[in-house]
C-alpha cells in the first residue's frame, strides 16, 4: 500500500509539473521545430540560388568564348540577370568581369564599361574591385578618355601598384607626355620585381628610348 502511494505522489508531481510548465514546454519544442526548419529551408533556398546563378555564369562564359551579335546578346543577357535576380552572389561579380572581357573583344566600349562600373558601384567585392578599376580605366584609354581614365588608377592598392603604374604610363603615352610615362613604367618595374609583366615594361621603356 505504501508502494502505491509513493507512485501515486510520483503521479500527481508530474502532473502538477505539467500543468505548471507543458504549454511552455509544447511552446518551446514548437520554436525549436520551427527553427530548424526555417534553418533547412533557408538553406535549401540558399543553395538553390547559388545553383542557379552558376547555370546563369556558365552560359555567360560559353557565350563569352563565341563570336558574332548572337554571343553579344546572350553575354548581356546573362550578366544582366545576374545582377538583377543574384546581385549578391560570387558569380555576378566574377561574370561583369568576365562580360567586360568579351564585350571589350567584341569592341562594346561602352557596354564593357558599364559591367565594370557596375562592379565598382554595386557589388561590394573588395577583391575585385581594383582589378575592375584597372580595366576600367583600359576601356576609358581605348575611348580616349584620358582623365577619366588616369582617375581610376589612383589609391592603388599594394597588391595591384604594378599594374596601375604601368596603365598609367600607357595612358601617360597616348597623351604624348614621354618623360611621365617613363617615370610611370619605371615605377612599374619596381614595383613588379620578377614578375613576367615587368619584362613587357621594359620593352615599353627600351622602344620610349628610341623614339
Amino acid at each position: 500500500m505504501a508502494y502505491d502511494l509513493e507512485e501515486q505522489e510520483k503521479l500527481d508531481a508530474m502532473r502538477a509539473w505539467w500543468e505548471r510548465y507543458g504549454t511552455m514546454c509544447v511552446v518551446i519544442a514548437f520554436v525549436v521545430a520551427a527553427s530548424v526548419a526555417g534553418w533547412r529551408g533557408w538553406q535549401w533556398y540558399q543553395g538553390h540560388q547559388a545553383s542557379q546563378a552558376m547555370g546563369y555564369y556558365e552560359a555567360l562564359e560559353n557565350a563569352a568564348a563565341q563570336d558574332g551579335d548572337d554571343a553579344i546578346v546572350r553575354i548581356q543577357a546573362a550578366s544582366q540577370t545576374l545582377r538583377d535576380d543574384f546581385a549578391k552572389s560570387g558569380y555576378t561579380v566574377r561574370g561583369a568581369l568576365v562580360a567586360a572581357e568579351a564585350l571589350r573583344r567584341h569592341g562594346e566600349l561602352d557596354a564593357a564599361r558599364a559591367q565594370l562600373e557596375w562592379v565598382i558601384a554595386k557589388s561590394g567585392d573588395a577583391a575585385l574591385i581594383p582589378l575592375a578599376h584597372l580595366r576600367l580605366a583600359g576601356i576609358m584609354l581605348d575611348q580616349k578618355q584620358y582623365d577619366e581614365a588616369l582617375s581610376q588608377l589612383e589609391n592603388a592598392p599594394s597588391s595591384f601598384a604594378g599594374l596601375y603604374a604601368d596603365r598609367r604610363g600607357d595612358i601617360l603615352f597616348a597623351q604624348g607626355k614621354k618623360e611621365e610615362a617613363r617615370a610611370a613604367w619605371n615605377s612599374a618595374l619596381k614595383s613588379l620585381g620578377a614578375d613576367p609583366l615587368a619584362q613587357i615594361v621594359q620593352l615599353k621603356i627600351d622602344a620610349l628610348g628610341e623614339a
